[in-house]
């Protein structure tokens, strides 16, 4: 599991005010549903955040792609893990939260998860002990779990630790950390829809037959495998989902053309990114990340869909702080 030091305050004066950002993920990774994630740093959520004299919590400003979002601290992402660190603390003192969205809501990018992260980062230092790196995740979880349904960390723990991560156990936590070949590169491209998770989630079986199971198994052992052995081509045979993709993929229009666009432009191999739409691809170097992306856009535009595109090294930054405030 990731170590998790006391953070530095770089001073005896607790800090009154603090902004972090958080990237943006890939839930899953293709076969490791609920368990296996990526930081995706080419598009992050920003938070800043002021210590209040009331043992409360405010949320003063909403701005960025999103606004539209809930002003009660108890039901946004960002505000709910603050809410149980007053609690649990019994502080004397609370919050005042300005949030900056640049991650699109149920875009299968973890969004809700990235204001949740955000808040937790920049509130690491404005308390006494400072939170260590497993408390921050701790608390991100609580605001993740009131936007999906459920508390998973495929999204929450890379933003929290950074790169490709496995969570073994979340009580007890145990994340194991998976190291990536150099130089590989994700490429993400969102299609101008929305799918939610709870949404995302109805569509999936109760039960998943032993066969399925099996061969979904085996390829999220490749896959790790592959990584720690620098081979991509096991890594392309590996990112393979037979258990999750089959029952959503008809919710993403095209999907299929886009996933073989994907490849057929060199990518390793690639999925639907967390709940969707958003759709990714593992490529050996930049460059082929960036000739996948725009044939995967090309390939949603025959469905009439506009899509953005990012690339990330899938060695990706997790939650950093920041001096950068957020714009009012």
């Amino acid at each position: 599991m990731p170590s998790s030091p006391q953070p530095d305050t770089q001073s005896d004066t607790l800090s009154t005010t603090a902004t972090a950002i958080a990237p943006g993920s890939i839930g899953n990774v293709a076969v490791g549903y609920d368990v296996l994630g990526g930081a995706f740093d080419a598009v992050h959520d920003r938070v800043h955040i002021e210590r209040i004299e009331t043992p409360t919590v405010e949320i003063a400003s909403i701005t960025g792609c999103v606004t539209e979002l809930p002003r009660r601290p108890q039901a946004n992402t960002a505000t709910v893990g603050l809410l149980a660190l007053v609690a649990d603390r019994d502080l004397p003192y609370g919050f005042r939260v300005h949030i900056h969205k640049g991650i699109p809501l149920s875009s299968g990018i973890g969004g809700s998860a990235a204001s949740a992260v955000a808040a937790m980062k920049a509130a690491q230092v404005l308390v006494d002990p400072p939170l260590t790196d497993d408390e921050v995740l701790h608390y991100a979880l609580q605001g993740e779990q009131i936007a999906s349904g459920a508390m998973h960390g495929d999204n929450v723990v890379p933003m929290v630790y950074g790169g490709v991560a496995l969570t073994r156990s979340l009580d007890p936590l145990d994340v194991v950390p998976i190291a990536v070949p150099d130089g590989l590169y994700a490429v993400l491209v969102h299609p101008h829809m929305q799918i939610s998770t709870r949404s995302a989630r109805s569509v999936l079986p109760d039960a998943v037959p032993v066969h399925i199971a099996v061969q979904q198994s085996a390829n999220l052992a490749a896959l790790v495998a592959g990584c720690a052995q620098n081979d991509l081509s096991l890594i392309g045979r590996s990112l393979h989902d037979v258990m999750i993709e089959p029952h959503r993929a008809g919710l993403i229009p095209g999907f299929d053309a886009v996933q073989a666009a994907a490849r057929d432009a060199g990518a390793l191999g690639g999925s639907i990114s967390g709940a969707g739409p958003s759709v990714f691809a593992w490529c050996p170097d930049e460059a082929t990340a960036h000739r996948a992306g725009a044939a995967m856009r090309r390939a949603f535009a025959t469905e009439d869909l506009d899509a953005d595109v990012w690339t990330a090294p899938v060695a990706s930054e997790g939650a950093q702080r920041t001096d950068a405030p957020v714009e009012a």
